[in-house]
């Protein structure tokens, strides 16, 4: 008897799909393109946006339109109809923070694979999500204390912090891999150091002036009991000496390699912040009116991402530096 003949669909062996994901994996990027360009200047936008929103939920007074956290109401994740506006763009806010984890996830997907060659960039998306799910909770703490000033303040730092990360993410993905040397003099390298001090004095005194001020979110929401005249004239000394300072860079710019890129960043924190002194005196000759007031908070996570390029752009890779250039190269 013959042996029975075997077909060749039965002695055809089928490839096993992958079990640990690598499949998956693989379709992710595998080098810095567009697509990862594109997200990370959405995760920077996202993150100066909801600085916007968070302002208006302040300047609006619907700092308490959702009674609790996370819900909405004590039974209701959304808000109800007896909420009304203030209801609609507290929660309005809220939502928003989902739209920045999701994007900061796709941003993080977009460069995963790149965790040999290029650690820095997945590390400072995942601090970014990291950032963002700890604004939240210090967001829900807020609604908790009812909008205790110090909270308030903290939430707002918190979210100049995820901008200036959000902004090195966003140079870091530009950036060539490679070792990084100092392209400026030592002494131009200390003097923005110490402008990016000051930007942060500018901040801080700006957030304790706010929290003096009128628009506290919701009426019934505490003060910190500072004297809103005398702080203002306070707020503006440090923004004085930064308007002299980043002048003193974007002269002395000049005096360096244009491959350096300093009259380009020291131009651009220079521009954000005539922009920012002129609303500042606006705002406060005009009664601080929201919008005016809304923008001035949204230059001010501005000026410190444009600050954190300046810092970042000093240092560039090695072999970026033509024969001119790496004479003036500091490690």
């Amino acid at each position: 008897m013959s042996a029975p003949q075997t077909s060749s669909a039965d002695t055809t062996t089928a490839a096993p799909a992958p079990a640990d994901g690598r499949g998956l994996l693989s379709r992710l990027p595998a080098r810095v393109g567009r697509p990862t360009r594109v997200l990370a200047w959405l995760v920077l936008i996202s993150n100066i946006v909801i600085v916007g929103t968070g302002g208006l939920v302040r300047l609006t007074g619907s700092g308490m339109g959702c009674e609790t956290w996370p819900y909405c109401t004590s039974d209701s994740l959304v808000p109800t109809q007896e909420l009304g506006i203030h209801g609609l763009i507290e929660f309005g806010n809220r939502t928003l923070t989902g739209v920045l984890v999701i994007v900061a996830l796709l941003a993080f997907l977009s460069v995963v694979r790149s965790w040999r060659t290029r650690p820095e960039l997945p590390r400072l998306v995942l601090a970014i999500g990291i950032g963002i799910i700890l604004q939240a909770v210090i967001g829900g703490i807020t609604v908790w204390l009812h909008l205790h000033p110090s909270i308030v303040g903290l939430h707002y730092l918190l979210s100049a912090a995820l901008v200036a990360i959000a902004a090195a993410y966003v140079v870091r993905v530009y950036a060539r891999p490679g070792t990084r040397v100092l392209v400026v003099p030592r002494g131009y390298a200390v003097v923005a150091h110490v402008t990016s001090v000051v930007v942060l004095v500018t901040v801080i005194i700006g957030i304790l002036l706010t929290g003096s001020g009128p628009h506290a979110g919701d009426t019934a929401a505490a003060r910190n009991g500072l004297d809103p005249i005398f702080w203002q004239h306070v707020h503006s000394w440090p923004a004085y000496a930064l308007f002299a300072l980043t002048l003193v860079l974007f002269g002395w710019s000049y005096r360096l390699s244009p491959a350096t890129g300093m009259r380009r960043w020291t131009g651009l924190l220079l521009g954000v912040e005539l922009v920012q002194i002129a609303i500042g005196l606006w705002q406060a000759r005009t009664g601080l009116p929201i919008a005016l007031v809304n923008i001035h908070m949204m230059l001010a996570v501005t000026l410190v991402a444009a600050m954190t390029a300046v810092i970042l752009h000093m240092k560039q890779p090695r072999d970026m530096l033509d024969a001119g250039d790496r004479s003036t190269a500091i490690s």
